[in-house]
Parts: structure tokens; C-alpha cells; sequence
């Protein structure tokens, strides 16, 4: 079925290692982490700008963001829940730093991050599959997308990453690299503080700052997570209910049109796009989606 996908090269640098510790998984391309800090550095004004990265020592700079924070309408207990113990983590600066080149085909990456996991997520398909049933029916996304897209990013929220989020996103907005882009999303995860979705010792994934086992950027998080088991919190880290149901509504807001195909050509797959600008990671989860769908799971 997917015969006409070109097999292509991408020599394009993003992050990657915070899967270390699982080597088949390092190799995951966060390009949609990569595309947020493209767009922030080609569209920032310099009018808007917050104060400047790395003005005086970080603690004076963490002043700063508190002072902003409050004015964005952030409560001093969840601020100074969610920058308590926040400091300069090398580690961090490390992993932007060290960033390398992909250059796997589309057929390489997607036999290896694909064909191991099409047996669990064919046990997923069928173990959630009333949850699934009741999320396509009201997003219009159907499970296998959202399972492939579970699979791909922590391994069906196998390793969901352990940086301390909010000392991640302190540190590379305190670095001058991107500063605007990270002391927002900086901002960003206080509120969800402030909202009661998480507390701040149990945000830990990424190092770039993405959070949950679908891997919200925290601004995403604020726009799209959903409380789909009714605890009352909106919790991507540990309820699988929220985890797919936000990732459907990231699609749906994103213009997924119900009943319609998601393979390259079709009208979903400019919508997987916006979830991974990389092509070679949107066909490797269409292709995946496909194969689930076509019962490519259970051979």
C-alpha cells in the first residue's frame, strides 16, 4: 500500500539521547520540538522580547521570570512550587549541544522504530479498544493513528524521559540559543502547575521539555490536553485515557478530517505533519497506522 513512498536521505539536525537508555528508541526525531524553535527564532520581535538571556547570574534571571509569570496571572504558590530547587543543568546544555545529523532512509527508520512494536500495539489496539471507539467518535481520530503515534514517541509510555522539566526549560531559556522560545514554554509549565494538572516533581520527560508519553512541549499541553477519565486533572504522564484523548484533540485542532485516509497524498497526513514536520517520522507513523489498520499487527 505504501509502494509510492520515495525513500530519501534527511540530513537535518535535531535532538535526540533523552531515550538513551532505551537504544532502540534513541533514534527518535523530535522535529516537532525542532519546528517550535525554528519558528520562534524566525518570527521573534524584538518589541515582545522578555528581558535578555543570561542577564546577571541565573538566580537574578530567575527573579525575572517570576516577576513574569505573576504578571501572566500565574499564583505565587504554584511559582514558587515550580521553581523551587530550579538551577543550571549541564546535562541539558549537553544534549543541545550535541545534537546529530539523521540520515536514515524512510525505510530504514521505519523497519526499526515500526516492525518491533507491531505485536504490542495490535494488544494495545484491542486492550483499549473501547476507549478508542469512544475517542474516534468524538475527535474523529481513529486508534490506530493514536497508537501509532503512542509507540513511536515512549514506546506506548514505556520511558516517558527523566529531565525535570521545569529545570530543563529554565536552562535552555537562561541559555541565549533560544531563549524567548523556552522561558515561554518556561511560563507555560507553571501554569499547568498553577492549573492542578501536575505537580512539579512529577514533570519529567524530555530534555528539551516535553512532557507525557505523547511528549507535549507544555504550551501544547495548555491547548490541547484533555481530562478524559474525569479525575479532574488533565494527567499525560500516567492516565492513558487523557494521553490519547489529548493527542486526538492535538490532531482534531490541527484540522484531521473524520473518515479520511492519513497516508501521504490524503488530507490527514498534512495534519501528522503538523504533529512531526520530518517526513521521514510522519510516513514511518502513517505507514505504521496503516499497517495496524490492515491487521499488519497480527502476522
Amino acid at each position: 500500500m505504501f509502494t509510492r513512498i520515495q525513500s530519501f536521505g534527511g540530513n537535518l539536525r535535531a535532538p535526540s539521547g533523552f531515550l538513551a537508555k532505551q537504544p532502540e528508541l534513541s533514534m527518535q526525531i523530535h522535529f516537532r520540538h525542532l519546528a517550535l524553535i525554528l519558528g520562534a527564532a524566525l518570527l521573534a520581535s524584538p518589541a515582545l522580547a522578555a528581558p535578555a538571556c543570561q542577564t546577571g547570574d541565573f538566580d537574578s534571571w530567575l527573579e525575572d521570570v517570576r516577576q513574569e509569570a505573576t504578571a501572566k496571572g500565574v499564583s505565587r504558590s504554584a511559582i514558587t512550587a515550580g521553581l523551587q530547587g530550579a538551577a543550571l543543568d549541564q546535562s541539558v546544555l549537553r544534549h543541545d549541544r550535541g545534537q546529530k545529523v539523521f540520515r536514515q532512509t524512510f525505510e530504514e527508520f521505519s523497519a526499526r522504530m515500526v516492525n518491533p512494536r507491531l505485536a504490542r500495539a495490535t494488544n494495545m489496539l484491542h486492550k483499549h479498544a473501547d476507549l478508542f471507539q469512544r475517542i474516534e467518535a468524538q475527535y474523529g481520530v481513529p486508534g490506530e493513528v493514536l497508537v501509532a503515534i503512542w509507540g513511536l514517541e515512549t514506546d506506548f509510555g514505556s520511558f516517558n524521559g527523566s529531565f525535570p522539566t521545569i529545570r530543563a526549560l529554565a536552562t535552555l531559556a537562561y541559555d541565549c540559543r533560544r531563549s524567548d522560545m523556552f522561558r515561554s514554554e518556561l511560563i507555560d509549565a507553571l501554569k499547568i502547575v498553577d492549573r492542578g494538572d501536575m505537580q512539579p516533581v512529577a514533570m519529567k520527560g524530555a530534555w528539551a521539555g516535553e512532557i507525557g508519553q505523547t511528549q507535549f512541549m507544555p504550551s501544547s499541553y495548555l491547548k490541547f490536553a484533555v481530562d478524559y477519565d474525569g479525575d479532574g486533572r488533565r494527567d499525560m504522564v500516567t492516565s492513558v485515557p487523557d494521553v490519547l484523548a489529548s493527542t486526538a484533540n492535538y490532531l482534531k485542532g490541527y484540522g484531521w478530517k473524520r473518515g479520511e485516509g492519513w497516508e501521504p497524498g490524503q488530507p490527514n497526513f498534512a495534519v501528522i505533519k503538523q504533529w512531526n514536520k520530518a517526513e521521514v517520522y510522519s510516513k514511518t507513523i502513517a505507514w505504521f497506522a496503516t499497517r495496524l489498520a490492515s491487521g499488519g499487527g497480527m502476522r
